[in-house]
C-alpha cells in the first residue's frame, strides 16, 4: 500500500496504548461521531489485533482505512478517514 495517506493531515490523534480488543475500536467509533466527513483520525496502538479490527470496523460503518505506519516495535499508527 501506498503511503501518500501519511501527508494527510490528521483531524485528531487516538492514544489506545496499553488497551486490547476490543476497547481501540470502541474507543474509535466514539471519536469519529465528533469528526466530519473526510476527516483523518490517527489511532496509536499495541493491540496487534488492531491490524485486523480496526480495517474490519472502517469496512463494516462506511469509514476508510488508508493504511499503517510503524511507530516503533510496539506501536502502530493506524489512519482512518471518516466517511
Amino acid at each position: 500500500m501506498s503511503l501518500d495517506f501519511a501527508d494527510q493531515p490528521v483531524a485528531r490523534v487516538l492514544d489506545t496504548r496499553g488497551v486490547l480488543c476490543p476497547l481501540p475500536v470502541l474507543k474509535t467509533r466514539k471519536i469519529l461521531k465528533d469528526l466530519a466527513a473526510g476527516d483523518v483520525l490517527s489511532v496509536l496502538a499495541t493491540d496487534p489485533m488492531a491490524a485486523i479490527d480496526l480495517p474490519h470496523f472502517c469496512n463494516e460503518a462506511g469509514h476508510v482505512y488508508l493504511g499503517a505506519l510503524t511507530v516503533d516495535e510496539t506501536v502502530t499508527d493506524y489512519r482512518l478517514k471518516k466517511g
